[in-house]
């Protein structure tokens, strides 16, 4: 059958031009042709628990990834963006389990067990180095070698002249001392050490030290007495890395584990401030650590004046809509302002909301996502 000339085209165009116009109306609708199933995890129901064979061993069994409970009061409340993500299971395990960390003129050893099974580690590594333990103290966490003089391993340790002098009671004698203290987070230890040094007395009648020397009251280390610090530190944790598969628990180190160094005060079940039993620059730095890892933006900071500005938005508030397509991406904004205030000894660590901002996110939701990369 004859076709008028150009007829063949006109279809193919008006084919072409349907297909265009259902992908654009798709493209506007927001993908509304896809499930939006982000609210699921709020309406589910409890399926039955795991049955399992009266032979099998339940020690060998446990959720590979646990979830998050939600009270039913607090589910209505609930949005999409703001779904809890599933709890991190290394959130309790450090990048590295043996890191020598730095602040302030002080460097520790961060670890990453308990300070009842670090201890008999401490000794028996004091040990292997030919320094032994002339005194010890569980309840402070001290551990005092023997003088360091009279073996040439302790001596290349501590760094004393590899020939001792002609008298050995003419030269400064010398002790290693290791603190072992509870660290900042759960589950955590940090191990300090230091060299201490005296001058020879005359009297030989009354060795030195005779008793185990306090930690405080001494001076702040030098340079190189600070290099010899990380040095050492950075060979324990060498040598801890190495015993961990004899590791073993000590009951009288155990009375180390005091109370934790980070509090949350709260008032109606609401977070009021965070407590830290800390120095000002070491709860700083931890502070900035926690935002930093809580992927908090910080827009601007002053430690001296002891204050963060953040941006603590939900995504939905981040959101531009279509007009991102147009746009750069949107700078942080200050929607809340977290302040730290030294007093009695402590770091009071409160927070509050910027003005302008009308959003969701409370100060207290900023301190209870705080608190839980601080502890």
């Amino acid at each position: 059958m004859p076709v008028l000339t150009g007829t063949r085209k006109f279809f193919a165009f008006r084919h072409r031009a349907i297909a265009s116009g259902l992908v654009i109306a798709a493209v506007m609708s927001g993908c509304s042709l896809v499930e939006d199933r982000s609210e699921r995890y709020v309406n589910a129901k409890e399926g039955s628990p795991l049955e399992l064979p009266e032979t099998a061993n339940d020690s060998r069994f446990s959720q590979v990834m646990p979830i998050r409970q939600i009270n039913s009061a607090d589910a209505s409340k609930m949005y999409p963006s703001d779904i809890p993500q599933p709890p991190d299971m290394t959130s309790e395990i450090l990048e590295e389990n043996y890191v020598v960390e730095e602040l302030d003129g002080r460097v520790w050893l961060l670890v990453n067990d308990v300070p009842g099974r670090i201890w008999p580690a401490v000794t028996a590594y004091m040990n292997e180095q030919s320094l032994g333990v002339a005194h010890d103290n569980p309840q402070l966490g001290l551990l005092q070698s023997e003088l360091a003089n009279f073996s040439m391993r302790a001596r290349e340790l501590l760094e004393l002249p590899s020939a001792p002098a002609e008298a050995t009671a003419a030269e400064p004698k010398a002790v290693l001392q290791v603190r072992i203290a509870p660290g900042v987070r759960r589950k955590t230890t940090e191990i300090q050490v230091r060299k201490l040094t005296s001058e020879n007395t005359a009297d030989d009648s009354a060795p030195w030290p005779s008793e185990l020397i306090p930690w405080r009251g001494i001076s702040e280390p030098s340079a190189e007495q600070l290099a010899l610090q990380k040095r050492l530190l950075a060979n324990l944790g060498d040598f801890l890395k190495a015993s961990e598969e004899s590791k073993s628990v000590s009951r009288a180190a155990s009375v180390i584990v005091a109370k934790p160094l980070v509090k949350l005060v709260t008032e109606n079940d609401e977070a009021q401030a965070i407590r830290m039993d800390l120095d000002y620059g070491r709860s700083w730095a931890e502070v900035n650590r926690s935002l930093l890892e809580s992927k908090i933006e910080v827009v601007d900071l002053n430690r001296s004046e002891g204050w963060f500005f953040v941006d603590f938005r939900t995504v939905d508030e981040r959101d531009p809509g279509w007009f991102s397509w147009f746009s750069d991406k949107e700078k942080a904004r200050h929607t809340h302002t977290i302040n730290l205030v030294e007093r009695d000894g402590q770091v009071q660590v409160t927070a509050e909301e910027a003005e302008g901002y009308s959003g969701d996110r409370r100060a207290a939701d900023l301190l209870t996502q705080l608190f839980d990369y601080l502890y």
